[in-house]
């Protein structure tokens, strides 16, 4: 039941080449752009995706304007240049309408992948400062969308860790920019979760999503229930989804274009790992983690107050549009027998060590 996807625009740290749709340089009027290098590979499995659940969210991320549009010339690292905020957003909306062309239509879009982070220079990211992608989705990318009839598609901001979150709120604050912002769109690496919930009382109007969970592969006995806690935690701080990323690697963690890899050893993992050479497939911790949420957590659902008076035990509560309720508990620690108490309704419930449960009741 997975059901959100994020589409890279171009290139990202997990590929195998860096490109974007045009590089060329100073190609203003985008004579050269061209989606050509995503028609082999990409766009076949986001078209089948979408055929085995037509109702896939989709969000695009950039990893990097083309290196033109940016001071140092090249995808990998340097700052986003003013001169080309127009024209970043006309290469932006090419590629929405390009997609739409082949049968994807994006959903949602963020500006840029943690715009505050060039990772070393070792894979395309790119520096925003803040007054720019305001300006980028105010003044440019949105008059752009409606003009082309695409204005619903939701705009996010951020895309960027815990610690980022006084940018979103400093742009959030600009009245003009918070009427066309629908999300902001959170990393857990770096800061407390707290971060979310601070953020959702300065401006409760405005939808939260984690739109990355790295995934190291990771088959410890705890792991299963040390992700799920992750969740748990995420969604309890107004999250309305998880995007784990990625779906699928190899057991190396290829394909890869970054600094978080070694000959060795792979530091980032999918989902699922698929042997380059055998085709076997593994099924990693966080593919089972999610699973007690996406399974039975409907689209639609409400996250529901609850809480927990035993120490170390971790949940979160809600209710699906069908009056079905979802309970998801972690129990990082030993054998634990709860109560779960809704009024004066009680069932005893016995939450294994190291475990992750799901309870369902009507």
């Amino acid at each position: 039941n997975l059901n959100v996807g994020r589409a890279t625009v171009a290139q990202c740290d997990f590929g195998r080449v860096v490109y974007s749709y045009d590089d060329v340089a100073d190609d203003t009027e985008l004579t050269h752009f061209s989606i050509d290098r995503d028609k082999d590979w990409i766009l076949p499995v986001m078209r089948e995706a979408r055929e085995i659940n037509p109702d896939l969210f989709l969000l695009s991320s950039p990893w990097s304007p083309p290196g033109w549009m940016k001071t140092g010339g090249v995808m990998t690292g340097g700052w986003m240049r003013e001169k080309y905020l127009k024209t970043y957003a006309a290469y932006y909306v090419r590629y929405l309408k390009a997609y739409l062309a082949e049968g994807i239509r994006i959903d949602a879009l963020t500006t840029q992948n943690e715009s505050e982070t060039d990772q070393l220079g070792l894979m395309p990211a790119c520096y925003w400062h803040p007054e720019f992608e305001a300006s980028f989705l105010r003044d440019h990318l949105l008059p752009m969308l409606r003009a082309e009839g695409l204005d619903k598609i939701e705009l996010w901001i951020m895309d960027h860790n815990y610690i980022m979150w006084r940018r979103a709120k400093w742009m959030l604050d600009d009245p003009t920019l918070k009427a066309v912002v629908k999300g902001i769109a959170w990393h857990p690496y770096e800061g407390p979760d707290e971060a979310m919930d601070l953020l959702h009382k300065a401006h409760p109007e405005i939808d939260a999503h984690m739109t990355e969970l790295g995934a190291a592969w990771n088959l410890e006995p705890d792991a299963i229930c040390s992700g799920g806690t992750t969740f748990i935690r995420i969604l309890a701080n107004w999250s309305r989804s998880l995007f784990c990323w990625n779906i699928a690697l190899d057991e190396t963690g290829r394909p890869h274009i970054g600094p978080f890899f070694h000959e060795d050893r792979a530091e980032a993992g999918g989902m699922v790992q698929v042997n380059a050479t055998t085709l076997a497939v593994k099924y990693g911790p966080q593919y089972h983690a999610i699973a007690h949420f996406s399974r039975y957590v409907k689209r639609g659902a409400r996250c529901i107050g609850s809480r927990c008076d035993k120490e170390g035990i971790h949940q979160v509560a809600f209710r699906n549009p069908d009056g079905e309720f979802v309970v998801v508990v972690s129990n990082p620690g030993p054998i634990a027998n709860v109560s779960l108490v809704v009024g004066e309704r009680y069932a005893q419930v016995r939450l294994p060590a190291g475990s992750l449960n799901t309870l369902l009741f009507r």
